[in-house]
Parts: C-alpha cells; structure tokens; sequence
C-alpha cells in the first residue's frame, strides 16, 4: 500500500523528534535535494544524512505541525 503524503510528513516530524538519522534519512530518495534556508542545497541521500548529524549534534530541535 503506498503511504500518502500525510502519512510521510508525520513520519518525517517523528523522526526529526527523536533525532533518528536512520529513520529521516530513509524518507529521502536517493538522489533528493534538500533546500535550507541557511545552506546551499544539499544533494543525495548520504549528504541529507550528514546535514542532519551535524544539526541534530548542535542543538535539540523539535518539529511541530
């Protein structure tokens, strides 16, 4: 059964919540680009997951929607 769109960004949030590379990284395709306000676009699965260890290492952030 495909996951709808709703579905994916609760998943994201929760992972993001608990700091779960593993589990937010495996949301991204693997040649997605992700766009942050501070940074230049980051592209592919692997530097995704990068940018995340380095966030989630210098601050406890916390998403809501």
């Amino acid at each position: 059964m495909a996951r709808s769109p709703k579905m994916v960004v609760r998943d994201w949030v929760e992972a993001f919540n608990r700091a779960d590379l593993e589990a937010i990284t495996a949301l991204y395709a693997q040649d997605a680009v992700n766009h942050q306000v501070a940074y230049q676009p980051v592209e592919g699965r692997a530097a995704i997951r990068d940018l995340f260890a380095t966030e989630f290492a210098r601050a406890d952030m916390h998403c809501d929607i």
